[in-house]
């Protein structure tokens, strides 16, 4: 009998499975895709030669992940590239401001009038970040904080709605960037802690970045993988489950799968059903005859690029997609532009370019003509450079990523407690009705991001289980 089975190989599955083959435990992993990575995989979407991430590209959270950080991940062919900015900020004027590794810089193109505001908001956190992001990530039944105290300032600045936090800044610059960090979670901006979304993905470029992996996601799971089997541990491909009684038997089981899965899988009636699901994304995959032809310099030494012309229509346009249900007139959009660091992602002279806009969970429609508009505001002649494009809209999207339910890629939405309190009100969130069975994925705290550290949670209460039976 195997110690442990996980089930789903995106990378909080590979890292509960590395967890506890690293402790001793025979674990075999089961996918039912015939490539692992779930959300961290790379693929020839458009053009030969043009390898394209499906759904994430850039990771802040991953360079900075305390789990990824203590593995060996780079002796498996994990290599970070770093841009000369790791994200860029535009406006309507060429101007742009900038999220650099250095403060200085960043509170810089902010303008005088912020530039204070937000050295005094970040630095105080940045000298205690590695102590820092460990105990965010952490739950306290899983490893008590090492530093409570900068703990609970960041907790007393990041709890609140992040609108709050942005009433620090008198101007726009700093408001629309800020705005789009917040953003990326998918959630309205008058959310509960939002403000602490938003100053995570700051400060995880202060401290390392917002890398891209050479080759793709891909490389990130792979690595992950290969580590497990010199471990010992199994993986299984092609392998679809679809109840319980389709795994071998085990002393645990632990799921990197949405809720509903989970459920419909192990018999758990409506134990989740109260859980909800966010807006979807609408992703577009570019292969492109040159660099994007971005009006601001700093833009084309960015790997990131958010576009949203200021703070109002960042808002508008997380309301439409959350709230309204409907798609967003000018959608924001995050983009990724990873072949300006690595030139294995395309052919010589071409690029990949990765972007994608907010709309309602399962929506049908299709925003390509709107996210192509709000690109050529900011990049002029966009259209003019592109060689393909492969579209996904919630439904492509989930039919990539089963977790990704209506085009979710939160696996959940990330408002109200349901932001920190996921996948059910309860102290224990990777336990299940079943003591033998858990839940790893986005789903469970800390919730959404390629970092492994939901995976790192879980692994945890199993081992804790298996040490005592």
């Amino acid at each position: 009998m195997l110690d442990a089975v996980v089930v789903g190989a995106g990378p909080n599955g590979l890292t509960a499975a590395v967890e506890l083959a690293r402790r001793g435990f025979s674990v075999a992993l089961f996918e039912a895709k015939s490539t692992v990575g779930g959300g961290a995989r790379t693929e020839e979407l458009t053009l030969p030669g043009f390898r394209h991430d499906p759904c994430s590209a850039a990771h802040p959270l991953g360079i900075n992940s305390p789990a990824f950080r203590a593995l060996p991940l780079d002796r498996y062919g994990l290599q970070w590239l770093h841009s000369e900015l790791p994200m860029a900020h535009p406006f309507l004027d060429g101007t742009a401001a900038v999220l650099s590794r250095s403060v200085a810089e960043t509170a810089a193109s902010f303008g005088p009038r912020d530039a204070g505001a937000y050295r005094r908001l970040v630095e105080p956190f940045l000298a205690h970040w590695d102590t820092l992001v460990r105990d965010f990530m952490s739950l306290p039944l899983t490893a008590l904080p090492r530093d409570p105290v900068t703990l609970a300032r960041f907790g007393l600045a990041g709890l609140p709605p992040s609108t709050w936090l942005l009433r620090r800044f008198k101007d726009e610059r700093a408001k629309a960037l800020f705005a789009g960090l917040v953003a990326h979670v998918i959630a309205p901006l008058e959310g509960l802690a939002t403000g602490a979304v938003g100053l995570v993905f700051a400060l995880s470029a202060h401290a390392r970045g917002w890398p891209v992996p050479r080759g793709g996601s891909q490389a990130i799971s792979d690595a992950l993988a290969g580590y497990l089997k010199d471990l010992g541990g199994a993986v299984h491909t092609d392998y679809e489950v679809k109840r319980l009684d389709d795994l071998p038997p085990a002393r645990a089981y632990v799921f990197d799968t949405s809720p509903t899965a989970l459920a419909r899988i192990a018999g758990f009636g409506d134990t989740y059903a109260h859980y909800r699901y966010g807006p979807g994304v609408f992703k577009i995959d570019y292969a492109l005859d040159g660099p994007v032809p971005w009006t601001a310099p700093e833009a084309r030494a960015a790997t990131t690029v958010q576009i949203g012309a200021n703070k109002d229509e960042i808002s508008t346009a997380l309301r439409a997609a959350s709230r309204e249900g409907r798609a967003p007139g000018r959608p924001f959009l995050i983009t990724v532009q990873p072949s300006i660091v690595d030139p294995t992602r395309a052919p010589e002279g071409k690029q990949v370019f990765w972007a994608y806009g907010h709309v309602p969970n399962g929506w049908s429609g299709d925003l390509t003509d709107a996210m192509e508009r709000q690109l050529e505001r900011f990049a002029p002649g966009f259209r003019d450079r592109v060689l393909a494009r492969a579209v996904a809209g919630p439904a492509e999207l989930a039919a990539h990523n089963a977790n990704y339910v209506g085009g979710d890629i939160a696996c959940g939405a990330a408002s109200g407690l349901q932001l920190l309190l996921r996948p059910r009100l309860s102290p224990f969130p990777y336990h299940t009705p079943h003591p033998a069975v858990f839940i790893c994925s986005s789903a469970t705290p800390p919730g959404p991001g390629v970092h492994g550290m939901s995976g790192h949670n879980a692994a945890k209460a199993v081992w804790r289980r298996l040490r005592q039976t």
